[in-house]
């Protein structure tokens, strides 16, 4: 199933102020800080470990009626999430399914960087998980 840990998201209210710790306190430069339309969010990846790394992604919500906003304003800033890099989203979909997992998505969505699902935090702990397969 999971190749390896892709990501850790980090929910914050505004990205240019996270990286005055993330970038400035930390060392760890960002890439390209960028906008999902489709997810109303702004986010930037801070990559760690070379090549084939691990990053964390800062996210923050544009809307103010977003499910992230929601999220943000219920709970404040930190985790949001964990992102676990799989081979084959429609075949880690399937698997879920068939094993019963809570599951968020019918379909995989598109994402920053591939395709994913999100599995519901009640099935992994009180952790949301999203499960990616990246763009070759």
């Amino acid at each position: 199933m999971p190749d390896r840990i892709d990501h850790v998201a980090i929910i914050v209210r505004d990205i240019e102020q996270a990286l005055l710790f993330y970038r400035d306190t930390l060392g760890i430069t960002p890439g390209e800080i960028q906008e999902v339309p489709t997810e109303q969010v702004r986010i930037a990846f801070l990559p760690l470990g070379g090549p084939g790394g691990s990053e964390i992604e800062l996210i923050q919500p544009l809307t103010a009626n977003s499910s992230l906003s929601k999220f943000l304003d219920k709970r404040g800033e930190g985790l949001h999430h964990i992102c676990l890099e799989v081979p084959d989203i429609d075949a880690a979909l399937a698997e879920m399914q068939a094993k019963g997992a809570a599951v968020l998505d019918t379909q995989p969505r598109i994402a920053a960087e591939g395709r994913a699902i999100f599995i519901h935090p009640k099935v992994a702990n009180g952790v949301l998980l999203e499960l990616v397969e990246k763009e070759k």
